[in-house]
């Protein structure tokens, strides 16, 4: 019993009096640590096991004939029980947030939530050392500590979250900037004779260099459509992919024109037209908020120089006065 008052005296003398139960939290912190890759293992599954089986005992490829090259398995797929929504709707949501932002791999979603946790618990550690820093230096409150050791940790969680909304915002008005400029490029190639999916073709070439975002859509379109994919089918895909209202206006004006037998260069003359309008009234809109903006700028910058130099030697010579 005296090594242990003994000890708990020298831990309270260096981390203060709530050294013990910051301590027995570290190390508690420490166990979960270790015990997640355990917690988290995903058992394989015996049918794996059996095709595993049966690719072994397949025939070898004579000579001459090219291998597949094999792919590494996924690390973290033994933990996508954990990384990944159960709920069908929220891993739909998930993935289809991350695809408009621009991140189409197979394991999107699975990084993402990897990510929120890998830095959470970073940031969680390194807010506990700072914490444990500061309560040896000087005496700590309890609130004080909670908000050095949650706080860092929250930033973490939610600054994956943050990225990929930034990065959707960004690419969506990336895609909505040159969306009227590729109508117009495929109003004049349909025009020209050329079927809507060599119009798609071409105009994603033509806008890598300006829109590569809008022009990589228009690639996997035409790829599709190549592939032998629903044409209706491709171009609500493309909807949800950009998540922009006027491609989602757009695709439905090309899926009405295909179902009526209408033609699609007069819809494309009227929606690209229509386009043009549009872009123009949002430049408006843009110049008719920047008296707005620069208001309290202005006020900030102008107004206290003002001040000084009017009033500043009034005041200046009533402080003389006084003095006297």
């Amino acid at each position: 019993m005296e090594f242990i008052t003994t000890i708990e005296a020298m831990i309270v003398d260096v981390l203060g009096p709530f050294g013990p139960l910051m301590l027995v939290g570290v190390l508690g912190f420490m166990m979960i640590l270790l015990t997640l890759p355990f917690l988290f293992q995903k058992t394989e599954d015996p049918l794996d096991k059996l095709k595993a089986t049966q690719r072994t005992t397949q025939k070898v490829p004579e000579k001459g004939e090219r291998l597949r090259t094999p792919t590494g398995k996924d690390k973290l797929e033994k933990y996508s029980n954990f990384l990944e929504p159960q709920n069908a709707e929220d891993f739909s949501a998930v993935k289809l947030k991350l695809m408009q932002a621009g991140y189409r791999s197979k394991n999107a979603v699975r990084m993402y939530h990897f990510l929120q946790f890998t830095l959470g618990l970073l940031l969680l550690g390194a807010g506990a050392v700072y914490a444990l820093y500061q309560s040896a230096q000087m005496p700590v409150t309890t609130k004080d500590m909670a908000m050095w050791i949650l706080l860092p940790g929250g930033a973490g969680y939610m600054l994956p979250k943050y990225w990929v909304t930034r990065r959707q915002a960004e690419r969506q008005k990336a895609i909505e900037n040159g969306f009227p400029d590729s109508l117009d490029m495929m109003l004049v190639c349909v025009e020209a004779g050329q079927s809507l999916d060599q119009s798609i073709l071409r105009v994603a070439g033509e806008l890598k260099s300006g829109f590569p975002e809008l022009a990589s859509e228009y690639e996997i379109v035409s790829q599709e459509m190549k592939a032998g994919k629903d044409k209706t089918t491709v171009l609500k895909d493309m909807s949800e992919r950009a998540g922009v209202q006027d491609i989602t206006s757009f695709v439905t004006v090309l899926v009405q024109s295909q179902q009526f037998g209408t033609s699609i260069a007069d819809a494309l003359r009227v929606y690209a037209s229509e386009m043009r309008d549009k872009r123009v009234m949002r430049a408006e809109e843009a110049a008719n908020k920047l008296p707005t903006k620069m208001t309290l700028a202005t006020m900030m910058l102008t107004v206290p120089p003002l001040l000084v130099i009017l009033i500043g030697p009034s005041i200046f010579n009533i402080s003389q006065n006084l003095g006297q």
